[in-house]
């Protein structure tokens, strides 16, 4: 019984041991991935400040010309815009070696709530402008992203004709004007939807 005991003993001792292993290597395993946790969070909070640094620094380096444009452009929080949906254009375009067309939906910014009454009792000619406007373009100048923001320009001034407003089509929206009263009821064309064909 004394053999069979020592065999007995023998295979007991590696199994204590082999069960110390595991805890060492369950230890050291959360050791591990505590640190990485660690050195990951850190790695990230120092990455996200370099962006707000980088932004800072690209921000502070804008130009003037920039920053008057910014200012033009900049929203004005105190007096929520009113937008007004049209319904969606479809046009022939004017590409004369085949026929395009091209189905655009738009949005009028206005500068506040009562020009949607007047916009309403003039849409029939705002629609007719903006048709001719449209259909006189062709498809490669309106692919061009140069081309919407013109078209953008000229449908604003197309769409303030029938109101008694002559803006240039490269006119700044938003810009002031001398007196509050002459500001054109429509701020910005915005575009919903755009399928040139």
């Amino acid at each position: 019984m004394s053999a069979a005991a020592a065999a007995d003993a023998v295979p007991a001792e590696p199994a204590t041991s082999g069960k110390g292993g595991k805890k060492k290597l369950i230890l050291i395993a959360a050791v591990v991935a505590v640190l990485l946790a660690g050195g990951g969070g850190a790695a990230f909070f120092m990455m996200k400040k370099r962006a707000a640094a980088a932004a800072a620094a690209e921000e502070a380096g804008d130009s003037a010309s920039d920053k008057a444009e910014d200012k033009a452009v900049k929203a004005d929080l105190k007096h929520a815009p009113t937008f007004v949906p049209l319904d969606p254009f479809t046009v022939n375009l004017a590409d004369r070696e085949a026929e395009r067309y091209a189905q655009i939906g738009m949005t009028l910014e206005l500068a506040n709530a009562k020009g949607g009454d007047l916009l309403k009792a003039y849409m029939p000619a705002i629609r007719n402008n903006i048709l001719l406007v449209l259909s006189g373009k062709t498809a490669g100048q309106l692919m061009e992203h140069a081309g919407k923001v013109q078209l953008a320009g000229e449908v604003r001034a197309a769409a303030l004709k029938p109101l008694g407003y002559t803006v240039k089509a490269d006119a700044v929206p938003g810009t002031p004007s001398a007196a509050a009263d002459d500001e054109p009821p429509i701020r910005a064309v915005h575009f919903s939807n755009f399928i040139i064909q």
